[in-house]
């Protein structure tokens, strides 16, 4: 089980690798919600989302034997950059796998970091598998994009950021996919002064860690078919869900419709660009999901790596 001390340490290690993204407030975001919300721009880090976090934490704690093999990763796009950019800073040879439907910068992106990329199909491939044959033929390491005790306490770092800087929250809401990142947070949460209800964020298509903390085992499910490809993730990790289990208090859901609205309003409001996945946990504050009357609540906008074409496709949706 992750620890507030795993989460620490990462914070050690990633000073100077990654960026401390600021924290954004807006008077028309309180005035919908009738609550106090503060925003962690995570769509500001390196590479353009939390992932970098987690990624650079695991590589830095490599053996000299295992930098120098290599590593392994599969993502849909914004653990490969991360794996890509972190591995790069460390001299660090990286392969990533990818599914064909990637959307097209992720993979420039990653591609541009100097790694190298074999496709695989999301609909008929395991992405775990096929990675983890990748990692054996080459003698790498592989760094999953949650399951990985460095993994979460480096996501976990951007609410030791957030708690740093704001005081008595009562809620923090994160996007969750695999579930690195809100199990790193809630370890943080769970160990502040004050109560903190920790809350996920799914897409309504993929809730399929709502439906494992029902059935109180993981429950894998089809592929979601969501514009949340981050979020397209068919069960919880090994690893994360014990966390989520123990420290998250709930699960909330959000249509595409709700997304699109959040990275509309991110976009003419607090001037930020914001991918699906990065816009979800706000948009269960702004869609009303929770209430959030008289509360302070702090949320994660996880990631802004989105086309220009794509972004503007979605937001003049009707």
């Amino acid at each position: 089980m992750i620890e507030l001390a795993d989460v620490e340490a990462a914070a050690e290690r990633l000073a100077g690798r990654a960026h401390r993204t600021p924290v954004f407030t807006s008077t028309e975001l309180n005035r919908r919600t009738g609550g106090e919300l503060f925003l962690k721009a995570e769509s500001l880090q390196r590479t353009g989302s939390f992932k970098f976090r987690g990624a650079a934490n695991a590589i830095a704690s490599l053996s000299d034997a295992e930098r120098e093999a290599g590593v392994a990763a599969f993502s849909s796009g914004n653990h490969a950059q991360a794996v890509a950019l972190a591995a790069k800073l460390e001299g660090v040879p990286a392969t990533i796998v990818m599914p064909h439907d990637a959307p097209s910068i992720k993979v420039a992106a990653t591609v541009g970091y100097g790694a190298e990329i074999v496709r695989y199909d999301r609909y008929t491939e395991d992405r775990a598998a096929v990675a983890a044959t990748v990692a054996a033929e080459r003698g790498a390491t592989l760094i999953p994009p949650y399951d990985r005790l460095e993994v979460m306490a480096g996501q976990g770092t951007a609410a030791l950021e957030v708690f740093a800087e704001v005081a008595d929250v009562d809620h923090l809401l994160v996007c969750v996919g695999g579930g690195g990142l809100i199990a790193g947070c809630a370890t943080v949460a769970a160990a502040q002064p004050q109560p903190v209800r920790v809350i996920g964020i799914e897409p309504e298509a993929g809730d399929d860690v709502r439906q494992s903390l029902e059935a109180g085992r993981r429950v894998e499910i089809d592929v979601p078919r969501t514009i949340a490809d981050g979020q397209q993730v068919t069960g919880p990790g090994e690893l994360t869900f014990p966390v989520i289990q123990g420290r998250v208090a709930a699960i909330e859901l959000v249509s595409d419709a709700e997304i699109i609205d959040a990275m509309r309003f991110a976009f003419e409001r607090l001037k930020l660009v914001l991918e699906p996945s990065g816009a979800s946990a706000l948009a269960a504050a702004l869609a009303g999901r929770l209430d959030l009357t008289g509360t302070r609540t702090a949320i994660t906008l996880s990631g802004g790596n989105i086309g220009l074409e794509r972004f503007t496709n979605l937001i003049n949706e009707v």
